[in-house]
């Protein structure tokens, strides 16, 4: 090449900038990319370290959860059986009661018809000594009618022989009745 050539081919700084600027922002991008390099050799590992701390924290939790939900759902289900075990056991007590309701009502019924039994009988034995008595009665005050009649007739009466005859008579004729019972 022509030594002309390459002197008409001038360095041209970009964006009209001189040499200097030029070399100025190649040193500060080696600076930065050197500072990127330093910077991500010294914090690379600690925030890496820090991340997937925080990452094993976060799926510790969303493990902690799944274990707490799955008890929870062990617990409803303990729960739900639990309470189907109270149905019945209300059920069988209900059941129980009314059985000994019926049992306790079917007893008092009895006791009352026994009683009510007890009662008739009593009333029966009663009204049946209360006609023994009125018999009584009734015999003892036919015998004293009679006798009061007995004794005015044979005040009446004239002579001793016809008042014996009539006494004898009237004696027998008492004897020869029949009484209810």
């Amino acid at each position: 090449m022509d030594i002309g050539l390459i002197a008409s081919l001038q360095y041209a700084p970009p964006f009209g900038m001189d040499m200097s600027t030029v070399v100025q922002g190649v040193a500060n991008l080696i600076n930065v990319a050197l500072l990127a390099a330093l910077l991500a050799f010294l914090l690379y590992k600690p925030v890496r370290k820090v991340l997937n701390k925080r990452t094993e924290k976060i799926q510790g939790q969303l493990q902690q959860a799944e274990q707490e939900m799955a008890r929870a759902t062990e617990l409803r289900q303990q729960y739900e059986k639990k309470m189907e075990t109270v149905e019945q056991e209300r059920e069988d007590i209900l059941g129980e009661a009314r059985k000994q309701a019926s049992e306790t009502g079917k007893r008092l019924v009895s006791e009352a018809k026994a009683e009510a039994d007890s009662v008739r009988d009593r009333a029966t034995q009663n009204v049946a000594m209360e006609w023994e008595r009125a018999e009584a009665k009734m015999r003892t005050a036919i015998i004293d009618v009679s006798a009061v009649m007995a004794e005015k007739f044979v005040t009446l009466a004239i002579n001793k022989e016809t008042h014996d005859n009539l006494f004898k008579e009237a004696v027998s004729d008492l004897e020869g009745m029949t009484w209810r019972d």
